[in-house]
C-alpha cells in the first residue's frame, strides 16, 4: 500500500531517526530525533524532532503529529508545512517526558495535535 504522496507505507524506525526534516521553503529545520509509539492502540503518537542544542546538550524535542510529515525522495528526508518560527513556538520537551505518564503528561498528545491542527485519531 502506498501513501498518498506515493511512498510505500512501511518503514522501519531505524531508517527514520536522524532523518533530516525541511520546511516548504527547503531549510533544514531539524532531524527526527525519535518515534513516540502507543503500544496499546499500535499507532505513532508522534515524531520526536530536534533541533537548537550542541551535541545533544540543551536541545529541544518538539513532537510532531506523524501524518504531518511528508518524505521527499529528492531531500532524503521528511517535508513539514511548517515555517523555523512556527516550529520553536511548538510545544517542546524533553526526550524522557514524551514518554513519562504514557505521554500524557501536561496533554502532551492532545496539546500537540491542537498546535498543528490535526485531527485527534485516537480515543
Amino acid at each position: 500500500m502506498t501513501t498518498t504522496s506515493g511512498h510505500t507505507s512501511a518503514i522501519l524506525a531505524s531508517k527514520v531517526k536522524g532523518t533530516a526534516v525541511y520546511n516548504d521553503a527547503g531549510e533544514k529545520i531539524g532531524t527526527v530525533e525519535d518515534i513516540v509509539l502507543d503500544k496499546t492502540s499500535n499507532q505513532i503518537m508522534f515524531a520526536a524532532l530536534g533541533f537548537g542544542g550542541f551535541l545533544g546538550v540543551g536541545e529541544n524535542y518538539y513532537p510532531v503529529p506523524w501524518s504531518v510529515l511528508d518524505y521527499d525522495e529528492d531531500k532524503g528526508g521528511y517535508v513539514v508545512p511548517l515555517s523555523k518560527d512556527r516550529l520553536e513556538n511548538a510545544p517542546n520537551y524533553s526526550l524522557k517526558d514524551l514518554t513519562k505518564h504514557d505521554g500524557s503528561l501536561g496533554s502532551i498528545r492532545e496539546t500537540t495535535y491542537n498546535y498543528y491542527n490535526v485531527t485527534r485519531d485516537w480515543n
